[in-house]
């Protein structure tokens, strides 16, 4: 039976359209038996209608909380909307001269890379698809190599269910020989979509063939969720999937495949 202990896609009530405290995601964890807790908040245009960093100064003071909480290992991240075919990262176009509190920063910075500084992976997903609309398959797997290759990126979330075809096996190799992650979603195969789940199959399959490592997560918006995995360790189960390619088997595996993929 795969083990999985680690969870590194989840959500807090600052994403809005999620329901949970820290605190709540930290004691399901706890609770779960998990080793790893992360909460990566959307860090998305979804989110406000003025993108201006004050908006984001949620990201800026991750420094206050503890790496550890209720024996739970914490860490901090955030989930990046990929925002166009050049696989740019929501942000990299929006200037900050300012700080939080209004006095002027020393040198103007861009929003992405001030967010970026306080997490300590990015989680890099497809949420609005629009700007892909009749683009070539070529476009969009070099969106998402483009995307692998922003030095904050440690994985890439749902491209299962994200519904932008791409060349399956030249992103996951490119994943491989980055030593970074794709994420194999257990709320994308929480409804029985026969599409979602036949793309899944097939990425969870290139990647165990090409020695890709992988993220099984819940994306939990509510705390209740955190922890529960049974519909992607059983998809992983049917195929074989091998435990040593399970970045989130322990939290020791999950700060190993940190190092690997020279996330800092």
């Amino acid at each position: 039976m795969l083990k999985n202990l680690c969870d590194t896609h989840t959500h807090t009530l600052y994403s809005r359209h999620s329901y949970s405290t820290i605190r709540e995601n930290v004691l399901a964890a706890r609770d779960a038996g998990l080793e790893l807790l992360a909460s990566t908040d959307h860090y998305s245009p979804m989110l406000y209608p003025e993108q201006h960093m004050r908006n984001f100064q949620f990201f800026y003071n991750y420094a206050c909380w503890p790496c550890e909480w209720e024996g739970v290992r914490l860490m901090h991240g955030c989930e990046a909307d990929i925002v166009d075919l050049d696989g740019h990262l929501f942000g990299w176009d929006i200037p900050v001269d300012i700080e939080i509190n209004g006095c002027p920063l020393d040198k103007p910075e861009i929003l992405k890379d001030r967010v970026f500084k306080g997490c300590e992976y990015v989680i890099a997903s497809v949420h609005d698809r629009s700007f892909s609309r009749g683009a070539s398959l070529a476009q969009t797997t070099q969106m998402y190599v483009n995307a692998l290759h922003e030095s904050k990126v440690l994985m890439l979330a749902h491209t299962g269910r994200s519904a932008v075809p791409f060349d399956v096996r030249e992103v996951v190799g490119e994943a491989a020989r980055l030593n970074k992650l794709i994420e194999i979603n257990d709320h994308s195969l929480e409804f029985k979509r026969p599409a979602v789940d036949a793309a899944c199959r097939e990425i969870a399959q290139a990647c165990a063939e090409l020695g890709c490592k992988i993220a099984v997560n819940t994306d939990a918006h509510i705390c209740m969720g955190i922890g529960r995995f049974a519909h992607a360790l059983a998809m992983l189960e049917e195929i074989h999937f091998p435990q040593e390619l399970i970045a989130t088997t322990s939290a020791e595996t999950f700060l190993n495949a940190m190092d690997a993929a020279n996330i800092h």
